[in-house]
């Protein structure tokens, strides 16, 4: 199993400028490769095997960067060659624009070129760069690429691939007969519900700065383009998504950290969370809530301690259905926020979804 650690690093000014130009090539030769790619296919039908030694003649300063990070592109390129032809849907490789693409590029570790040491990195063809170390890394842990990057609000970060091994994670037997099941369900507001009493702050970071980004919007829309204040106003609006990224993140990963401590089995309901961002103008209310990242940090949060992520199918009727005596009540609207019973039971309804999704998945794990 491969774990990543992202940290943040603090080139100097002379490491700016070739980093910047390690960007650009890794751009530049992308969009290279591709086109003779395309032009050949089209002239004799056959795949062209390029690679980046064959354009270094031709553009000599190709020679000025790291070398892996040039073979690095050829490998990505292929790989989104093979995700095309396996599945269409995923669309066509396109070209790297100058200034809406990523900005980063991978090296790997080879015969010892890039050292981690105390506060600082050691990069190819970048020497000793300074970094914030803020957690710890397992000595047994085998460092095999890095990718450095550079953000939208000019910040720069390393992100260190590490191999560890699979005996770590090796899953221990439960008895799921006496489990702690936590059962999640969706809500538009607060993002979740569970079946326990869990204490969390509600999400919604983004309409929480909605006010200060439309205001720093606004004044980037009045800058002239290509202008210095402009780029100093569009630096200003990245920072106010990072902040808003930068809070949501914090709060999935300590949520979904506690409970994955806390608990033996989740089970959520595996709905498209896609489908209902694009379904009655709940788009911005849906992405910001995070859900489905919630559900990823989650999934694999329990998987690394030996535990389990159960989904229950979206069509299970967990709303309708009473968590009490098991009736199905068909006619429940949407907007109908409290579930009462002919049994006598009274409930919210997010609650009553939760309880039935544990449920559930109690059933399904003692059903094999």
């Amino acid at each position: 199993m491969n774990i990543a650690y992202r940290f943040r690093i603090y080139p100097k000014r002379e490491q700016k400028v070739l980093l910047a130009k390690t960007f650009g090539c890794c751009r530049f030769l992308y969009n290279q490769m591709l086109g003779d790619k395309i032009r050949e296919y089209g002239a004799t039908k056959k795949k062209l095997c390029n690679t980046p030694a064959m354009y270094k003649k031709e553009y000599p300063f190709l020679k000025e960067v790291d070398s892996l990070a040039l073979a690095n592109v050829q490998l990505h390129l292929e790989n989104a060659y093979k995700n095309f032809f396996r599945n269409p849907k995923i669309g066509f490789p396109k070209y790297k624009s100058k200034h809406r693409s990523r900005k980063s590029y991978t090296t790997n570790v080879v015969n010892g070129n890039i050292q981690i040491g105390e506060h600082r990195i050691k990069l190819p063809k970048l020497n000793w760069i300074r970094m914030q170390i803020h957690r710890d890394i397992p000595t047994e842990y085998c460092l095999k690429s890095v990718t450095v990057s550079m953000e939208p609000s000019g910040k720069y970060y390393a992100s260190l691939l590490y191999e560890k091994s699979d005996c770590e994670n090796q899953a221990e037997e439960f008895d799921y007969e006496n489990a702690k099941i936590l059962g999640v369900d969706y809500a538009m507001h607060g993002m979740t519900v569970f079946s326990e009493d869990i204490q969390k702050e509600n999400a919604g970071y983004f309409r929480k700065s909605e006010e200060r980004l439309a205001r720093e919007q606004r004044k980037l829309s009045h800058c002239v383009n290509g202008s210095s204040n402009y780029y100093r106003q569009k630096k200003r609006v990245a920072l106010c998504h990072e902040k808003i990224r930068n809070q949501r993140k914090d709060f999935l990963h300590k949520l979904s950290h506690g409970i994955a401590d806390a608990y033996d089995v989740v089970a959520v309901e595996d709905i498209d969370m896609k489908a209902i961002s694009q379904c009655m103008h709940f788009g911005k209310s849906v992405m910001d809530n995070g859900y489905g990242k919630f559900r990823e940090l989650l999934e694999y949060k329990l998987t690394w301690r030996g535990k389990r992520l159960i989904r229950v199918d979206r069509f299970f009727p967990s709303s309708k259905k009473c968590c009490k005596c098991g009736s199905v009540k068909k006619d429940l609207k949407l907007s109908d926020r409290v579930y009462i019973c002919s049994c006598g039971n009274r409930i919210d309804r997010d609650l009553n979804a939760a309880i039935n999704i544990r449920e559930e998945a109690r059933r399904m794990l003692l059903a094999g």
